[in-house]
């Protein structure tokens, strides 16, 4: 076993042929910097030629989750301060890592176990094996914050059985995860209590074992999806080709659920919803790469050239009033092509 920094803000080691990587910062719930993805990258591109090194392993310190996702505070600042070039760098960087585990050699395990969302799903759900338990939450919240899903999120979104894409974009809700299996986000639940026993026999493998068949060893079915339950009216409103006839969908059903998902709607930034729809539905046409170039337009398009985004963090994060003051304030007030110039924005510097 290799020796490590404990202090450091991830934990990088080898035990046998299982390279660990470790999300070290438990307070903040692992939330992600450009650090923490500099040193994730170098661990993998060590790790990539290395003989010794078969499978490698992603998992987040403390109980409370793997990743709540990247320094949105930070971003903040940068935006505030007009510093576009920071921006797009750390960007640029995380969806290389994101891209470089999807494409990774070796098979890449990620345990997402608690809280695990934004950055945390580009860590996690592009991993070749995907393990959930009983306390994981996973979501894709940025329209929250008057942003749409980035870090490959829209590749998965736009996978999802049914309108659940553009359902779980547009509300930023949460997923169990039952709700995180059925929806394409994760492929194993191991309850949390085997979570020791499973990283120790990925450890100790003997060969020919795959890394699948020792997480089937520890693999148990989950309760039944409530996403599943959901569908008929996720479906026949989120089908709908505006957000505006989303909402009108919404609150013409009869369904707690959809009236509770119209008024969370109201709430979010509707230049978000408009952006994050057109996103989601983009990206079920091309491959992950193609998601990650879309993406990148679209937060660089927020980031320099639209008020919400910071103003979102500013409501939630900073002065935390919760009455962020969106341009336009309401869906109603979207116009048609509400978005277009996010999908047509060139950044100054190329993703890839």
């Amino acid at each position: 076993m290799t020796e490590f920094d404990a202090e450091s803000p991830v934990l990088v080691r080898t035990e046998g042929s299982l390279g660990r990587l470790t999300l070290n910062r438990p307070r903040a719930i692992n939330a992600l910097d450009a650090d923490m993805i500099g040193r994730l990258t170098a661990a993998l591109e060590a790790w990539r030629d290395d003989s010794d090194v078969d499978i490698v392993l992603i998992d987040g310190a403390g109980d409370r989750g793997l990743c709540a996702g990247g320094d949105v505070r930070a971003l903040y600042d940068q935006i505030t301060a007009g510093q576009a070039e920071q921006t797009a760098d750390f960007f640029r960087a995380e969806y290389a890592l994101n891209l470089m585990i999807a494409q990774y050699p070796k098979p890449v395990v990620a345990i997402a176990d608690g809280i695990t969302m934004g950055g945390g799903i580009g860590l996690a759900g592009h991993a070749a094996i995907r393990i959930v338990t009983e306390r994981s939450r996973l979501a894709m919240p940025e329209t929250r914050i008057g942003f749409t899903p980035d870090v490959g999120g829209t590749y998965l979104l736009g996978r999802a059985p049914g309108r659940l894409g553009e359902y779980l974009g547009l509300t930023g809700g949460t997923m169990s995860a039952a709700d995180a299996i059925y929806a394409g986000f994760a492929d194993h639940y191991v309850p949390s209590h085997h979570l020791d026993e499973l990283r120790e026999a990925l450890g100790k493998r003997a060969d020919p074992t795959s890394p699948s068949e020792l997480v089937l060893l520890f693999d148990e079915t989950p309760e039944p999806s409530a996403l599943h339950a959901e569908r008929a009216w996720v479906d026949e409103a989120f089908s709908a080709a505006t957000v505006g006839e989303i909402a009108q969908r919404l609150s013409a059903r009869a369904e707690v659920s959809a009236s509770a998902t119209a008024a969370t709607l109201a709430q979010l930034s509707p230049t978000a919803l408009a952006v994050t729809l057109a996103a989601v539905r983009e990206a079920r046409e091309g491959d992950l790469r193609d998601a990650l170039i879309g993406e990148y337009r679209r937060v660089m398009w927020f980031a320099t050239q639209h008020p919400d985004l910071p103003e979102g963090i500013r409501a939630q994060l900073v002065d935390k009033d919760r009455s962020p003051r969106w341009r336009p304030a309401t869906i109603a007030e979207l116009t048609t092509d509400a978005g277009a110039a996010a999908v047509a924005f060139v950044p100054d510097v190329p993703l890839f």
